[in-house]
């Protein structure tokens, strides 16, 4: 299954989150801060990366811009959490380098549908 980061700096939306998708069957990696955050997808190369955009030490739009511009994990999708909903902020988020963006409270299976346009499904392998 595929790697996600998720980047979030409140611990019952992290655990939530983190507990819903490991159900479904995604490694998960964790991360309470930008700062983290960029280092955590330097050291695991997670497939995506599930960013909260209010955090503390570097912000989501921050940590971001500075993935996106890392040669090493510009390809990395990212997905913005947040609790703004205006179009304003979509096109902060987007602007940023994110490549979509989910409002919280978080609707799973539209963050499902989302992921899914963004990892490669894995082959079925009775297919011969």
């Amino acid at each position: 299954m595929p790697k996600l980061l998720v980047v979030e700096d409140n611990e019952m939306n992290r655990t939530m989150l983190v507990r819903r998708l490991k159900r479904l069957g995604f490694e998960i990696v964790e991360a309470e801060n930008g700062r983290d955050a960029v280092a955590a997808v330097h050291q695991h190369r997670p497939d995506l990366v599930l960013m909260d955009m209010n955090l503390p030490t570097l912000d989501g739009w921050t940590a971001t811009r500075t993935l996106k511009s890392d040669l090493c994990t510009a390809a990395t999708p990212v997905i913005a959490l947040t609790a703004h909903a205006m179009s304003a902020d979509r096109e902060h988020a987007l602007a940023a380098g994110c490549n979509d963006y989910v409002t919280k409270p978080i609707d799973l299976p539209q963050l499902l549908a989302i992921i899914e346009t963004f990892l490669p499904r894995k082959a079925d392998k009775n297919v011969q």
